[in-house]
């Protein structure tokens, strides 16, 4: 015995967790056709209307005790009341939740500005055993921290002589490692405007009205492009909260051949680095090798771990139209009833009793 009220409980708790209503405030609007009926008297009518006179004739001649007449005690017919409650019932919009258990995501927002400069080109880095250009290195150091921030939104940009936003706040991590991926030396110029990718940052983070997001910005040179200093785009930082974590990649001591390829103005400034990170309350890294980098977004996915809620996904199925149908239904019943009272079946109940 307690075993099968076990079993019963159990399954209205499953379906508890599975059906619901989205707007179940609808249902108090239920006793509003009474009410109407009540503050607002039926006007006498003192004309015949002219329009199918075969019709009115019929509804004159309905039958007292029909399903739609009413009566004292219920102002309003009871099959008016059934079609009115499924109306009700379908504004209220009941769902069937497909899982049981929502989706929770749980996170921070993360901004990724990398470096495409003419200087990340230099093959100064080493990955499994193979030198590689710095831009490679970071694809692949990159590729494993947006996947270590799972229910984090994430978004992209990119910086050169110009800055360009690759892709806004997002939780499709996947989409913004491939954009990442697609990215090349050169593609936004062969300067570095840092001061730029920190005020596209703030304006796009001012658009989607986010607060306390965290910008990592990775560069191997020295702001040489661009309309705002970097260090005036860190001033705007700290007032909206933004935290940036600045990283420098590659030696920082350019030989002859480097400055005659990449410019003087290519040299990496780990002071105005290190100056942004410290206004706006982060840290400032220098990457030497692919080992140090790795390290350094492992550090910062440690610092930045703390966690907040965000709004909650269930795939649902809507369930109102079955209600709509039978309101529908009921509703071309009653007509029939008002125009054809032979087809009542509590009139021929009645005959039959006679």
């Amino acid at each position: 015995m307690n075993w099968t009220v076990w079993t019963d409980a159990t399954t209205w708790v499953n379906i508890g967790a599975h059906f619901d209503f989205l707007t179940p405030w609808m249902l108090a609007l239920l006793p509003l056709p009474w009410v109407v009926r009540a503050l607002w008297k039926t006007a006498a009518q003192r004309q015949t209307p002219l329009l199918a006179p075969h019709l009115m004739h019929r509804l004159q001649n309905a039958p007292q005790n029909s399903v739609f007449q009413p009566s004292r005690a219920h102002p309003l017919p009871w099959l008016a009341w059934l079609i009115w409650s499924l109306l009700i019932l379908a504004a209220m919009r009941p769902v069937w939740f497909l899982n049981t258990t929502p989706f929770q995501a749980s996170g921070k927002d993360i901004m990724l500005a990398v470096d495409l400069s003419g200087s990340m080109e230099k093959d100064d880095m080493v990955l499994s055993g193979q030198r590689v250009d710095r831009l490679t290195a970071v694809k692949v150091v990159v590729q494993d921290f947006i996947r270590n921030r799972q229910g984090d939104r994430m978004g992209l940009v990119v910086f050169g002589s110009q800055a360009f936003l690759q892709s806004p706040l997002t939780y499709d991590l996947n989409t913004v490692d491939t954009l990442l991926n697609e990215t090349a030396i050169g593609m936004a110029g062969n300067n570095t405007a840092i001061g730029d990718a920190i005020g596209l940052t703030l304006k796009h983070l001012h658009k989607a009205k986010q607060e306390n997001a965290v910008l990592v910005l990775l560069t191997d040179g020295s702001n040489t492009a661009g309309a705002v200093k970097p260090l005036d785009a860190a001033q705007q930082a700290a007032k909206m909260g933004l935290k940036i974590y600045t990283i420098g990649i590659g030696q920082n001591d350019l030989g002859t051949l480097d400055e005659l390829i990449f410019g003087r103005g290519q040299n990496m400034d780990t002071h105005t680095l290190q100056e942004v990170a410290a206004m706006t309350g982060g840290e400032f890294f220098l990457a030497t090798d692919t080992e140090k980098l790795n390290q350094i977004y492992a550090l910062i996915n440690q610092l930045e771990s703390s966690e907040h809620d965000i709004n909650s996904y269930r795939l649902r199925e809507e369930l109102f139209f079955w209600p709509l149908g039978a309101a529908l239904l009921l509703s071309l019943w009653l007509v029939a009833l008002r125009l054809y009272p032979q087809l009542n079946p509590l009139r021929r109940l009645a005959g039959g009793r006679r």
